[in-house]
């Protein structure tokens, strides 16, 4: 299945599934936490997918690598739900997914260093639980020096200057250090060149490339501002349709 920008734009308006529901905080407004218990873990290369209870209805979950059992109990709030996804790597299309951040072992809310999802090394290996908060990600920011070609930018330049550059095409040379596929079926790439700005020193690129943690790329794209999928996924600056060069 396709999914075109009107169509994510869609999913804010579309219940996830059938579930309890939410509770409410004493000013009535909802406060989303739902709480699952794991009767199935699949492991993938960058993904877990658990397949989880909430009080009667069973549902599949997709997370960055993490470890998990069955039998666990976890809390999660929101994530982008996925119909008729098609895991390549594992050969099976699921009625729908729910993609997350990162789950917690405790409530959503009372404490949120304990959101879990693990992050992958260059080699694919697990670096354990890394916290996750909505409306952003957490990087680990790398020892990488990449001299940028006369024809490109360095992530830098790009965050200081980010208004000039925005809906422009351009050019960055880095290294690969996070690398999910097949969301929204687009590629994600997390790039790095060492070069930050007040922080801001991971760049993340949509694109149809394959590549992989460690490979040192250039990559050709759009810059876009305050893109916003909905769900937590909130970037203020990234690159779409990045193509490999």
């Amino acid at each position: 299945m396709k999914f075109t920008p009107l169509l994510i734009g869609m999913f804010s308006m579309i219940p996830l599934c059938k579930s309890a529901p939410f509770p409410k905080s004493p000013d009535g407004k909802h406060i989303p936490n739902h709480k699952v218990v794991v009767d199935e873990v699949i492991q993938t290369t960058s993904y877990t997918y658990l397949h989880v209870k909430e009080n009667d209805t069973l549902r599949w979950l997709a997370i960055p690598s993490m470890q998990a059992s069955k039998g666990d109990t976890y809390y999660y709030s929101e994530g982008l739900p996925m119909k008729q996804f098609e895991s390549k790597e594992l050969h099976k299309t699921f009625d729908e997914v729910l993609f997350l951040g990162g789950v917690s072992a405790v409530p959503v809310g009372s404490n949120p260093t304990t959101i879990t999802g693990n992050a992958t090394d260059a080699h694919g290996q697990s670096a354990g639980a890394q916290p996750y908060t909505r409306k952003t990600t957490q990087e680990v920011k790398k020892s990488i020096t990449i001299v940028a070609p006369k024809d490109c930018i360095t992530i830098a330049e790009l965050f200081s200057k980010k208004d000039f550059y925005a809906g422009k095409t351009i050019k960055i040379k880095g290294e690969v250090t996070k690398y999910n596929p097949e969301i929204m079926n687009k590629n994600w790439i997390h790039l790095q060149d060492g070069t930050e700005n007040n922080g801001k020193f991971d760049l993340v690129i949509t694109s149809g490339g394959t590549v992989r943690p460690g490979d040192i790329v250039t990559l050709e794209g759009k810059i876009t501002l305050n893109k916003d999928f909905g769900y937590g996924y909130l970037f203020d600056v990234m690159m779409e349709e990045g193509v490999v060069k």
